[in-house]
């Protein structure tokens, strides 16, 4: 592909996905979240294997979705995008427990679903699920949030570094990380947010 960065063109919303374990609860960012059908009500997500939350869903075969709009504080995206529940106790706030027993989060958000899976596709990196809606409401009259108006209007800009140090520095384009060296590594994952190399860029001096 001559430019990755070709597939940003692409619009798509933002959202919480959450879930449920036994005791535990979980939530992830997700950018793949669309109605299918209307009779029945369905929706599909991908989710990527990765997450704690996949594999709740795939184990209990239940999720909530709440739709991010323009409103969202980055903090919501660091909570639920750039750590784990595996590793940390995610510590949510504003939220209502739905009556299949999930957390729908309840700022910055317009409305939640309520869903069960239906079917399953393996993609290899993600699970597609199918599921159908089994309840839902309308929190907020504001515009949702696209990744674009994220990358564009929520990121933080990086901050300039404190004193130069005469390093090249790259800056991660979805969660503003800078790494400091002459090149960055192919293989390079992103310590925050876990993303690729590809989605690095030069930064400017």
């Amino acid at each position: 592909m001559k430019d990755p960065k070709a597939m940003y063109a692409l619009s798509y919303g933002l959202f919480v996905l959450t879930a449920r374990r036994g005791e535990q609860d979980n939530g992830c960012i997700i950018n793949t979240g669309i109605q299918v059908t209307s009779q029945p009500n369905r929706v599909l997500i991908a989710v990527n294997k990765s997450n704690f939350t996949h594999d709740m869903i795939l184990e209990t075969g239940a999720f909530n979705l709440s739709v991010l709009t323009e409103k969202a504080d980055f903090s919501l995206f660091q909570r639920f995008g750039f750590q784990s529940g595996r590793d940390v106790d995610q510590g949510f706030a504003h939220t209502l427990r739905t009556d299949n027993g999930l957390l729908a989060v309840t700022e910055g958000t317009s409305a939640w679903l309520s869903c069960k899976v239906a079917s399953t596709v393996d993609l290899g990196t993600h699970t597609l699920f199918v599921a159908d809606v089994t309840d839902g409401d309308t929190l907020s009259g504001e515009p949702s949030a696209t990744y674009a108006y994220y990358q564009a209007n929520i990121k933080p800009r990086p901050a300039a570094p404190a004193a130069e140090t005469g390093k090249k520095r790259w800056v991660c384009t979805v969660c503003g990380y800078i790494y400091e060296g002459e090149t960055l590594p192919a293989d390079f994952i992103c310590p925050i947010c876990k993303h690729p190399a590809s989605d690095f860029e030069p930064v400017a001096d």
